[in-house]
């Protein structure tokens, strides 16, 4: 009975080492196989989810792992009861524990949405309205958005920086809008602090409106500041600025693709033909390069600039040199630089 009694105490204990040698070895395996064989998973993890939860989204969404296995590696590497909140994008093959060091890191999904130089604040709210955006616009009225983002001067239109931002989902169209109004006062201030000795504005706000006029009138970055210098010029010497782009946004709905001298004799508080000095808001967003290049307009003596048919403009310093420039784009003339 006594060596009946070992061997069943042998057996018991060649069955606990064989048990636990098999429990380890499926352990390790579910440490080093990836959790999801499917990609890409996105686990939308809300505020004070558990780790059984987290478990559970895990198992629902294809993921390996026994509850148990999620468990220990949780206990032996100290991970408390709950798990980060955020939606996070599986795009890569992951272990169990690069898993939960990736959540763990806060490496939530992101979207972007832009802000393109030389839109108007119409466009500019309509590409927000129809974004994934948590939205709040719908609920706003101008006036009222103005005041949720401490703007004080002028209305909305050149009042947020062109760049692309990043939000992560449950992110409102008015968390983004403020990073943007920020931006653009950073760039703003900068250039403000830093212009030229001699410039013809008396404010930040003339800086950027005169900035959005230049936005809208090159797309080439070497004309910007040669442009800056043109209305500089005109506005020191009192001559009226004269810049389509202006009469455009006055007129509104009535601009169908061609300017036409009618528009140009419409009276508004934007026809730079009709009015002196500055027109009295930003007409669209102005990009940082279009801010700086109205801080340091270029020092040469240009008082006119015409399109040259080549994708730029041919700049004149008087009058007749102008004219004649103008005959020659008429005609449909390439003009040099």
């Amino acid at each position: 009975m006594k060596k009946l009694f070992l061997s069943f105490v042998c057996l018991i204990l060649l069955l606990g080492i064989v048990s636990g040698s098999y429990l380890y070895y499926q352990y390790n395996q579910f440490l080093i196989q990836p959790v999801f064989n499917q990609l890409p998973v996105v686990l939308e993890i809300k505020k004070g989810t558990g780790f059984s939860q987290f478990v559970q989204m895990v198992h629902a969404k294809g993921g390996q792992g026994s509850e148990l296995n999620w468990k220990i590696m949780a206990r032996f590497n100290q991970l408390d009861n709950s798990i980060k909140a955020g939606e996070f994008e599986i795009t890569a093959s992951m272990s169990p524990r690069e898993l939960v060091t990736y959540i763990d890191e806060n490496n939530v999904k992101t979207y972007s949405i832009t802000i393109v130089e030389g839109q108007q604040w119409r466009e500019i709210k309509r590409t927000f309205l129809t974004s994934s955006l948590k939205s709040t616009l719908h609920d706003l009225s101008d006036a009222e958005l103005k005041i949720k983002l401490g703007i004080e001067t002028g209305n909305l239109e050149g009042q947020f920086l062109p760049e692309t931002y990043q939000f992560v989902k449950d992110d409102t169209d008015l968390d983004v809008l403020s990073r943007a109004h920020e931006a653009l006062k950073v760039v703003l201030e900068e250039a403000w602090e830093q212009r030229a000795n001699d410039l013809a504005l008396k404010t930040p706000y003339e800086l950027l409106t005169l900035a959005s006029i230049i936005e809208k009138e090159t797309a080439k970055s070497s004309e910007r500041n040669v442009i800056s210098g043109v209305f500089n010029r005109r506005l020191k010497k009192g001559m009226r600025l004269q810049t389509d782009p202006t009469v455009i946004y006055g007129v509104g709905s009535a601009y169908a693709g061609d300017i036409t001298s009618a528009h140009l004799r419409t009276d508004t508080p934007y026809n730079t033909y009709t009015r002196a000095g500055l027109p009295p808001t930003p007409i669209a967003a102005a990009s940082a390069a279009s801010i700086r290049a109205a801080a340091h307009p270029n020092l040469g003596k240009e008082l006119y600039f015409v399109a040259n048919n080549k994708g730029g403009h041919k700049f004149s310093e008087d009058y007749e040199q102008h004219k004649k420039a103008v005959a020659d784009y008429l005609k449909g003339l390439r003009l040099n630089d």
